[in-house]
């Protein structure tokens, strides 16, 4: 007999799931009602409800009703057939053309009973359609995928879509109006806005606009990774670039140097974000990279940086100090920017005198005077500094030592009674030690004026609900970095499992994992010795010092993040 709700008969998917004991009997006849009350396709309802496995599901349906079992990530999805069906009846029905032969079109869907979305997609097209299995997950990243390459066509968008657009800052008005034939094009100018729009919504940190010979995307950076979300037309490359230099107030003319401009987005009246904008020509048009500098999130609380307890407790103990040097090192998007706001959130104070030079100002903190270093007017990082120490200043923050005119300037300060906060582009603390010198900056200056170096990087946190356990034995273990007392204690790894539409990689946000190192006695020594980086490494660790492998490794071992992520943000 068929399992049946009081009212209405399951499908044949569900009694199959009954039947191979992934659901019993009762959550199955209330998992259909209540898909059917809220007109969601059964398999998507147990999915956002997780009460089942995307990929055991599909092989259910796809043993049950005889429907090929299709991998979509495999495969490229014909964009031309997917502007045959609007964007209602995909949502709708969370069906999406995949391919074309002859008079057939291929829908891919998650249920195989959804036969009224065959129905409708075959009126629609007046063609015949064939269904094609796909698993839950990876069909809804394949249809947001999809449908944001079709807003990208600029066919379907209205002007409502951009509402809260009204305020954009461009260009000055001669600007705007110095290549209006040019950019003076609707669609473009929504088009770009729906993709800033889209990358603040996705917490997106970079956007990427490439051409390249045959096509053009768009790709954002999330939680420190590029995905592609939209492949406009080739033809409107040019165009796309030259609307985001009008808005960035850049040269739109000269397109054979690279530029640096900016643009602010009113979202409403009390909150705004910048674009930092770079152009640089390229073998088949101008690349654009945009960086958002959203200073709402920014997050300046040091508990929620990842600092592990020993650690905050040395950063505050040497913030406190009333001279020296205090530096953060890592790549470009590690987060020192936020690590040095967040300490200079703690000291500010009425009582205190803090004046910053940064390139750019990425986050404005009331009570602080920050400057903005341009090279073009002559306003450089060696001039600011100069300029701070005629006014009297406390602690001072250079946005980053790139040379050794600021390098020296900055040692001074710190000699001369000021606190001088910076950040360097180096491995880890041992190495930002040799750099200085590299530099030019003596071995007994640098011993004697750094008080603490910050090493850092960022790497993606695991979304609670998605990670599962992953097992190794103890001589992996041990080959990844644990010691003998970690086996003993019980490592116990996670990895991302499959996530939803909001999460699709299991993943979600980021934690920091840092090197926190005070030059103590000893290390001053070494350095006025000539140490080089690995024998200050090595007494790092004899003084207990954690590096960022350590550092990482205790994070996965508490399940924060994955091995995996670990290995690549540390290069090992």
């Amino acid at each position: 007999m068929a399992v049946t709700t009081n009212r209405v008969p399951l499908s044949g998917l569900a009694r199959k799931l009954v039947a191979d004991g992934l659901l019993d009997d009762k959550a199955a006849a209330q998992a259909f009602q209540d898909a059917l009350s809220a007109r969601i396709p059964f398999v998507k309802f147990l999915i956002d409800n997780k009460l089942g496995d995307a990929k055991v599901i599909a092989h259910a349906a796809s043993q049950e009703f005889g429907v090929p079992l299709l991998d979509i990530d495999s495969i490229d999805i014909d964009p031309d057939v997917v502007k045959l069906v609007s964007e209602e009846i995909i949502q709708r029905h969370h069906a999406l053309p995949i391919f074309k032969r002859g008079n057939r079109v291929f829908i891919g869907l998650s249920d195989p009973t959804n036969l009224q979305a065959l129905d409708e997609i075959r009126f629609h097209l007046g063609a015949n359609t064939e269904a094609v299995l796909v698993e839950e997950t990876k069909l809804a990243r394949a249809i947001e995928k999809a449908l944001a390459a079709q807003d990208s066509g600029l066919n379907d968008m209205q002007d409502s879509d951009f509402e809260n657009l009204d305020d954009l800052e461009v260009g000055t008005q001669q600007e705007a109006a110095q290549e209006s034939t040019e950019v003076d094009d609707a669609p473009v100018v929504r088009f770009v806005n729906k993709v800033l729009l889209d990358a603040i919504k996705r917490g997106a940190s970079d956007l990427h606009f490439e051409p390249y010979e045959k096509y053009y995307r768009v790709r954002f950076r999330v939680d420190g990774m590029l995905a592609e979300i939209a492949k406009p037309p080739l033809a409107l490359a040019f165009k796309i670039a030259a609307r985001i230099k009008v808005m960035s107030r850049l040269d739109v003319s000269e397109r054979r140097v690279p530029q640096d401009g900016r643009i602010k987005l009113k979202l409403s009246k009390t909150k705004a974000i910048d674009f930092r904008v770079s152009t640089c020509p390229t073998l088949y048009g101008e690349k654009v990279v945009m960086r958002i500098l959203d200073s709402d999130a920014a997050k300046l609380n040091i508990d929620q940086l990842g600092y592990e307890d020993f650690q905050k407790e040395v950063f505050l103990k040497n913030l406190q100090k009333p001279y020296g040097m205090f530096l953060v090192t890592g790549p470009t998007g590690s987060g020192k920017t936020v690590s040095l706001y967040t300490g200079i959130n703690i000291l500010n104070n009425d009582d205190i005198n803090i004046s910053t030079a940064e390139d750019p100002v990425e986050i404005n903190l009331p009570g602080v005077n920050q400057v903005q270093v341009d090279e073009k007017t002559g306003m450089t990082f060696a001039k600011a500094l100069k300029a701070f120490l005629r006014q009297d200043p406390d602690v001072i923050l250079v946005g980053e030592i790139r040379d050794i005119e600021t390098a020296s300037i900055a040692v001074k300060a710190a000699q001369t009674g000021h606190m001088v906060m910076s950040t360097l582009h180096t491995n880890d603390g041992p190495q930002t030690l040799t750099r200085l010198q590299d530099m030019g900056v003596q071995a007994f200056a640098v011993a004697t004026t750094i008080n603490l170096i910050t090493a850092q990087r960022l790497a993606r946190r695991l979304h609670p609900d998605f990670r599962v356990p992953v097992d190794l034995p103890a001589e992996a273990l041990r080959g990844e970095g644990y010691t003998d007392e970690d086996i003993a204690d019980g490592v116990k790894l996670y990895g991302p499992g499959i996530g939803n539409a909001d999460c699709p990689t299991g993943y979600k946000g980021r934690v920091g994992i840092y090197q926190v190192m005070p030059i103590t006695d000893t290390m001053k020594r070494l350095i006025m010795e000539g140490a080089n980086a690995v024998q200050l490494a090595d007494q790092s660790r004899a003084e207990g010092i954690w590096d960022i492998r350590k550092s990482g490794l205790q994070k996965a071992k508490r399940g924060i993040t994955s091995l995996a992520e670990i290995n690549r943000v540390t290069m090992e």
